[in-house]
């Protein structure tokens, strides 16, 4: 297929689509491609010569649709878009399959750089990589102090019992990819286990925050958070957790994963805690349960990577490594539960 026609996304059938729906918003042909980085639903850009958007729809071939619901997707997304939480318009959802072959959502396309490396984020400097990241916090408080109800997220997710759930369903992840020994892990799974924090007032929680997750403006301030996949109502501190784990650098320069920590002038992971604490008002004392918690959840996830690597069944630049990391969040999962 050619770049203006990748697979997944018949233009002419969006056309017709945005044509009947959104009467004169498409102004001559569409012209589309495949935005690289994204690790499950697929997101494309497609413009018309004058105005550009984003498309998202699952991943080709059928999978679990609970994992990959563009209708939370898009209402979480709609639903935050009068709020002070950066998002982008949504243009129109469809659950209709004849038009792409999967439900998918169409919205704006905003500038910005979702920064993933350390390497990406070194001309921006010491000073601006700092601001950026602090931002990245300052909008978590604006995601947490929505009010569910108030935008008519009151039904989005079952708060009661969230993070006793999130255990048990990332116990059972790390089962259906289990084909080696990891020393350390069901350890740390336990230690989660007995140590169960008591959870805050119940949040939206976006389920996978942090900087590569953000489109940053040339002013350095957040112009959209994006990736919603695993939004739902909970612990808001497990968002907290997982943005200070992706802050602690891990010292491998070309990992698969996330390096942004290792960039001068990113705050540690003290300062972003004690910025969420005194912008949030709230009580963060139990955050190395949630830090280890995340610690515990990447190593699942990425355990399941290397298991779907050992069976042929994923391909793609750093793959080859990521079996290696697993060990070094199990540890680290150790370390911060014992250390705090």
């Amino acid at each position: 297929m050619s770049p203006d026609h990748p697979p997944g996304l018949d233009l002419d059938r969006l056309r017709g689509l945005l044509e009947r729906e959104r009467p004169g918003l498409v102004d001559g042909p569409l012209t589309g491609r495949l935005i690289e980085g994204g690790r499950s639903n697929l997101t494309y850009a497609v413009a018309d010569g004058t105005s550009k958007w984003v498309v998202r729809r699952p991943p080709l071939g059928h999978v679990l649709a609970t994992a990959h619901d563009m209708r939370r997707e898009h209402r979480v997304i709609s639903a935050l878009r009068p709020t002070a939480v950066p998002v982008p318009r949504t243009v129109l959802l469809c659950e209709d399959e004849e038009v792409l072959g999967a439900p998918f959502y169409v919205m704006e396309f905003v500038e910005g750089t979702p920064y993933r490396t350390a390497g990406q984020l070194a001309p921006l400097g010491a000073g601006r990589t700092r601001d950026a990241v602090l931002n990245l916090v300052d909008t978590l408080v604006e995601l947490h102090a929505v009010d569910p109800v108030e935008v008519g997220l009151g039904d989005f997710g079952r708060p009661e019992g969230f993070l006793d759930r999130q255990l048990r369903r990332w116990g059972k992840q790390l089962d259906a990819s289990r084909n080696r020994e990891l020393a350390g892990i069901d350890e740390l799974h336990a230690a989660l286990g007995r140590e169960l924090p008591d959870s805050p007032a119940p949040a939206v929680v976006h389920g996978d925050y942090r900087l590569d997750n953000a489109l940053i403006g040339q002013d350095d301030r957040i112009k959209a958070v994006l990736d919603w996949e695993m939004s739902t109502l909970g612990d808001p501190l497990t968002d907290l957790g997982l943005l200070v784990m992706y802050s602690m650098p891990l010292g491998t320069p070309d990992s698969p994963v996330s390096t942004t920590a290792e960039a001068p002038g990113h705050p540690t992971p003290a300062e972003l805690i004690e910025r969420y604490a005194a912008r949030s008002g709230r009580d963060v004392s139990a955050v190395s349960w949630y830090t280890a918690f995340a610690w515990f959840k990447l190593a699942v996830i990425l355990e399941g990577i290397h298991y779907r690597y050992t069976l042929g069944q994923t391909v793609g630049r750093g793959f080859d490594r990521i079996g290696d990391l697993v060990p070094v969040f199990i540890q680290h999962g150790l370390t911060t539960l014992q250390e705090g």
